[in-house]
């Protein structure tokens, strides 16, 4: 942070802001040892908030004229099961699949949501306490939990948020591939797809290997831009909230910020409401493409 009596630069600012609550700080690129307990803790507050909200519509579920709240989750249900039927034709998977999405539609949205939340709010709490209550000082939750005063609230601006998520979609896609084709089906299909095979001994050891190569390289391949795409889209968005949220840093410190403080409204308004249609869409898209993969998993090649 910069020096005592003076604001943060630019620089520092953004820097702290993506800096993670975490068990130790991260040196390499990969760290399996380090957990981000921002990040995990957010993910389950929300998961249950959307367990909690799935829970009470199906609770509340009337056969007569619906209300506004069971007719906008029964349009959620209808939407995901549509296109669960488009790309996985088993019925019986169906039952486990579409609910699944549902539940990862809901719970991504979430965790986009939470980048419309003014982006200073949360880390100042955690840092100083809550705002016009406590002064300005360093009592804020952080000190009570007796950790540091970083704080991120966007889960999917976290990398190992996303790449989790994925994962677990590969997973799924390794269960249903074994399930569906038996683990002998799966094993043949693995060394004669995409290329096939050849009586030929010699050639179908050569097509078995490629062949197998490029199988690992597709679940890889798919597995990272999965969850790259999410992760990307989410960061950028978070670190533009954080340009804007400068204007009014320098409308505040500036003696003509009249014209910071307009362009941090109109700038900040327009981005929020540009921001609601991402989020929704990369919620709808990481489902849809955890369906694709799914379906995949069920079609032989």
């Amino acid at each position: 942070m910069a020096i005592e009596g003076a604001g943060p630069t630019p620089g520092e600012y953004i820097r702290h802001h993506l800096g993670h609550l975490a068990t130790d700080k991260q040196k390499e690129i990969i760290d399996f040892s380090i957990v981000n307990i921002d990040s995990v803790v957010v993910n389950i507050i929300l998961g249950i908030l959307v367990c909690w909200f799935l829970y009470s519509a199906a609770k509340k579920a009337t056969a007569g004229v619906p209300g506004r709240f069971q007719a906008f989750v029964e349009l959620l249900v209808e939407m995901v099961d549509q296109q669960a039927k488009s790309v996985i034709h088993n019925a019986a998977s169906r039952k486990v699949i579409a609910p699944m999405a549902l539940v990862v539609f809901c719970w991504v949205f979430m965790m986009n949501f939470m980048d419309l939340i003014p982006v200073d709010l949360f880390p100042f709490i955690w840092a100083h306490g809550i705002p016009f209550i406590n002064d300005h000082n360093d009592t804020g939750l952080h000190a009570v939990f007796g950790m540091k005063d970083y704080l991120r609230v966007v889960p999917t601006a976290d990398l190992s948020t996303t790449l989790g998520l994925s994962v677990s979609v590969l997973l799924m896609c390794l269960f249903y591939n074994i399930k569906i084709k038996g683990l002998g089906g799966w094993a043949h299909e693995l060394v004669t797809a995409p290329f096939g095979t050849s009586k030929n001994p010699f050639w179908a050891l050569i097509l078995g290997v490629v062949n197998f190569l490029m199988q690992m390289i597709e679940f890889v391949a798919k597995t990272v831009s999965h969850g790259m795409r999410l992760f990307g889209n989410m960061f950028a968005g978070e670190l533009v909230f954080m340009l804007i949220a400068l204007l009014g840093g320098y409308a505040a410190l500036s003696i003509s910020g009249g014209l910071f403080f307009v362009g941090h409204l109109i700038a900040g308004t327009i981005w929020a409401l540009f921001h609601i249609l991402v989020i929704t869409l990369q919620a709808f898209i990481f489902m849809t493409l955890a369906l694709i993969y799914l379906g995949q998993a069920h079609d032989a090649h």
